[in-house]
């Protein structure tokens, strides 16, 4: 019998997964342009310019481009009022060309980030963010017209990696509205036990420990360790934290929330930081946009 130390957990490459997606939209898109003469429209609006928001707004576009769907870009000045922002989310709302409105966050701290999500139409929230949107994420035999990216992302690993999830005991560690929230509420839509583990939670290596899959989202450099992973879990690591390496140009690297190499010791299936939950997202994206479009082009 193989020992512990010979173990190495499959890994789960979101890179490719996230690909093959792209590819799936990417012929679809085509159907829709040769059949109806229309492919989807994402907005994008961001305002101010902030280096990290543009960067993620860059592969958004990019990654639109890839696959046929057409950007609307809204790059609005710093100084822009409340006011303002909300009128031209109003302006895409009426848009019919625009499928998808994504307003990158964080927004200025003179815009109150709620009031302008929740203006945007309930038939174009493609980040699947709107109170409706996850109201009926939360209630049994109701389905959101979108899931939020990064959750809906998590799942579909775990589906196209061949992992159940009925009956299984998932554990979440973190409580954000972006994905702990939201993927602890589809992991129960797709019969798991679900148990949230939090900064306030006691004894959280003991609950961690019980599960059959681990989504670590709590923003804490390597906090789970190889002995809190129950041997063969599954574990979707969505953490990105950027730690000092003085061997790197940049003077950093990004870690998950799971201690990765420990985790290979003991775990089925694991997802490495950068390639795994990341690329997801994007794809996801991409996808609700799809989705947003067929429901009117169809």
């Amino acid at each position: 019998m193989a020992s512990q130390s010979d173990h190495k957990a499959t890994v789960i490459d979101g890179k490719v997964i996230a690909q093959t997606i792209r590819s799936e939209i990417a012929e679809e898109v085509r159907q829709l342009s040769e059949k109806y003469g229309k492919v989807p429209g994402l907005a994008v609006v961001i305002v101010g310019n902030r280096k990290d928001s543009q960067s993620y707004v860059n592969m958004k576009r990019k990654a639109c481009a890839e696959v046929g769907i057409k950007s609307y870009d809204l790059d609005l000045p710093e100084q822009i009022s409340e006011a303002e922002v909300i009128a031209k989310v109003h302006e895409l709302n009426a848009n019919p060309d625009v499928h998808g409105i994504l307003v990158q966050l964080p927004l200025p701290k003179h815009i109150n980030e709620e009031k302008v999500l929740v203006e945007i139409s309930l038939e174009k929230d493609v980040d699947g963010f709107h109170p409706l949107n996850i109201g009926k994420l939360a209630m049994k035999d109701r389905e959101p017209l979108f899931q939020p990216c990064t959750p809906k992302g998590c799942l579909e690993l775990l589906h196209r990696s061949g992992v159940s999830i009925k009956g299984k005991r998932a554990v979440v560690v973190g409580r954000s509205n972006i994905v702990g929230l939201p993927v602890s509420l589809l992991l129960l839509k797709a019969d798991a036990t679900v148990t949230v583990v939090h900064s306030r939670s006691n004894d959280q290596e003991s609950i961690i420990r019980e599960a059959d899959i681990i989504i670590a989202a709590a923003g804490q450099p390597m906090m789970i360790k190889g002995s809190w992973i129950k041997p063969g879990a599954a574990v979707i690591d969505v953490g990105t934290n950027a730690v000092d390496d003085p061997s790197r140009k940049s003077g950093y690297r990004l870690v998950g929330d799971v201690d990765y190499k420990e985790a290979c010791k003991v775990a089925g299936y694991v997802t490495p930081v950068p390639g795994g939950v990341g690329p997801m997202t994007v794809a996801m994206l991409l996808k609700n946009t799809l989705d947003g479009a067929k429901r009117v082009i169809v």
